[in-house]
């Protein structure tokens, strides 16, 4: 028997007798393959993305949402990135905190911060302010954020 390869016109033969032997054995071979379980390595999780960030109880963490949670878990990172003193790192780590959680004020707090290193004060300032909004309902936050805002005017003198 005669086949005919569609892309080159070359002419490939099969015999006959051993063509249904051959689809018999791959066949078997095909199903053998399937019914093997596939394992997997278990995934396991940086110290640092597996553990809830400073200053939020565990109890209110499991509650927020997997955006939220990446979002704060990329604000602390943010946050030791700034006390080492690597602000560029810390201003993208913080972005992509702000674009998975709008509404974390923390993000907006440090982003300040990394602001205020680079002496940037107008930024600073705008970043201060969102804090404001986003923090208002935690009395400790808050002060943290005014005596920010005190120390962005004096800067800004």
């Amino acid at each position: 028997m005669c086949f005919r390869d569609l892309w080159g016109g070359l002419k490939i033969f099969f015999p006959v007798g051993k063509w249904p032997a051959t689809v018999f054995c791959v066949g078997i071979c095909v199903g053998i393959l399937g019914c093997v379980k596939q394992v997997s390595a278990p995934v396991t999780r940086a110290p640092e993305e597996a553990s809830v960030p400073t200053g939020i109880p565990e109890t209110d963490f499991e509650r927020m949402s997997p955006r939220a949670q990446a979002s704060l878990r990329l604000t602390e990172q943010g946050r030791k990135l700034l006390e080492n003193g690597r602000s560029d790192a810390a201003i993208r780590m913080l972005e992509q905190a702000i674009n998975l959680d709008v509404a974390n004020g923390l993000s907006y707090f440090y982003m300040s911060e990394a602001w205020i290193l680079k002496g940037n004060l107008e930024q600073a300032t705008e970043f201060n302010r969102l804090a404001q909004i986003y923090l208002k309902e935690s009395p400790e936050w808050m002060a943290r954020v005014l005596a920010q805002k005190d120390r962005i005017e004096r800067l800004s003198r």
